[in-house]
């Protein structure tokens, strides 16, 4: 074979392997590209979530929330308001036979409830007291300001959650007092892979008879909340792996409202008809 047949062949051969990589080359761009498009991280699952209900500038508009809704348990009906102020104050009334009985009332320094037995108002220990003050930074979600609350969010896995698939985001929040001990403070959300929502919840019992278990909340039924732009869900299960059946409250929304005229008096302790504190369970 002559200089000039070897050249060609080697030209030929070196043609063919190069046009062997390019392509390869291109599949592995081609793959890169498809998985970065389809790769989650829990900042990119968060921001969908804000974006998918409202966007983060409306988020970030809300000063109050007061939801009216029912509350069902051991077949009862229960009508309910819930108050939420972005100061921290909140407050839950609670309907029941004929009487107002409020709940978790939350001035931004004393935590208060009305005792069932006794009709009178009960300020909770320091403690409890403590753990509420910390939680009112969160309004209206968590994750709105995580990172200036110092929390941190993790991606930890997939879960298919009552035949949904699911984005499992472990939200770390900074530790609270319990029973005298620093308790770290981890909820687990479980956001739909398709709406970037959360539909469940998952978090350890921290006092009380459920003491070490974990809780379960679900979360469905997302409408838009008129003339705000904003998604949230209109039905809700709390603790019903851990509940006696028949006893895990569901609370179905009938009109939530956004930045709500409030009147301040609800969440005033009731000093002439106090009684003395006492330790919650």
């Amino acid at each position: 074979m002559n200089d000039h047949k070897i050249y060609e062949l080697f030209t030929f051969n070196n043609l063919e392997l190069n046009m062997k990589t390019i392509k390869l080359l291109l599949v592995a761009i081609a793959i890169t590209a498809f998985s970065n498009v389809n790769a989650q991280t829990a900042e990119d699952i968060v921001a969908n979530y804000f974006e998918n209900t409202g966007g983060i500038d409306n988020w970030k508009k809300i000063e109050g929330l007061k939801f009216e809704a029912n509350v069902s348990q051991m077949g009862m009906e229960i009508p309910i308001n819930m108050i939420q102020l972005k100061d921290g104050r909140q407050a839950t009334v609670i309907t029941f036979q004929g009487k107002e009985i409020k709940q978790g009332v939350f001035d931004g320094e004393t935590l208060w409830s009305v005792n069932f037995m006794s009709m009178k108002a009960e300020k909770s220990d320091a403690e409890t007291t403590a753990i509420t003050k910390q939680a009112s930074i969160e309004f209206p979600d968590p994750f709105l300001n995580y990172k200036e609350n110092g929390f941190t969010i993790a991606l930890d896995g997939e879960e298919t959650v009552d035949g949904t698939e699911t984005f499992k985001i472990k939200l770390t929040k900074k530790p609270i007092i319990v029973e005298g001990k620093e308790e770290e403070n981890v909820v687990y959300y479980f956001f739909d892979k398709e709406n970037f929502v959360p539909i469940a919840t998952r978090s350890e019992v921290k006092s009380g008879p459920s003491k070490g278990k974990m809780s379960e909340n679900t979360f469905s039924d997302y409408q838009e909340v008129e003339g705000a732009g904003i998604y949230f869900p209109f039905s809700r299960t709390m603790g019903a792996n851990i509940a006696p059946d028949g006893q895990a409250p569901s609370i179905t929304m009938k009109t939530i409202i956004i930045n709500p005229t409030v009147d301040a008096a609800i969440f005033s302790f009731p000093e002439e008809e106090a009684v003395p504190a006492t330790k919650d369970n």
